[in-house]
């Protein structure tokens, strides 16, 4: 699986996403410092609400990623994400619309300002009902995993071919 790197504001549902993505039950536990799960990378909020810390502290734990997720709850009253914040980025940006069965959800608002950071694809999803999650786990999937296993003999045997591992 690809390792996903989330940043978002505080309280967006980046520790609940984390719980249901590794299918855990989710409980409420603030984040105080950057978590490195299995699969994701989990900020606390304050990286992103912090100019000084944000791309600084962000670039930083990305290069540890495969994808990095922007995370925004369908109910934020604010967006923290400029356009074209995406460019500054050297891994594959998604965007992960949290809490969309909230009663005061605006989905395309939302939506709208994941698109203008560079999001190149969008994801909305609920952590408690576990809807969307299906989708954002199959984009998560690894290629490699479904792959055939290399052993060192099919690698000696591709070398001695003149292949590269890739070639495989």
């Amino acid at each position: 699986m690809k390792k996903l790197f989330l940043c978002g504001r505080s309280e967006a549902g980046k520790t609940s996403l984390t719980q249901a993505l590794k299918g855990e039950p989710v409980i409420y536990h603030k984040t105080q410092y950057v978590n490195h799960w299995d699969i994701t990378i989990d900020t606390p909020g304050e990286y992103m609400e912090n100019k000084n810390i944000a791309l600084q502290g962000l670039c930083c734990f990305s290069y540890e990623s495969d994808v990095i997720g922007l995370l925004c709850s369908a109910n934020e009253p604010f967006n923290l994400f400029p356009p074209g914040v995406t460019a500054a980025c050297n891994r594959p940006v998604i965007g992960i619309i949290t809490k969309i069965d909230c009663p005061d959800a605006n989905v395309p608002m939302v939506r709208q300002w994941l698109v203008e950071a560079g999001c190149e694809k969008i994801f909305p999803v609920s952590s408690m009902s576990r809807e969307g999650m299906e989708d954002l786990l199959n984009f998560l999937k690894d290629e490699k995993d479904e792959k055939e296993k290399l052993t060192w003999d099919k690698i000696m045997e591709a070398q001695e071919m003149g292949l590269s591992e890739w070639d495989l």
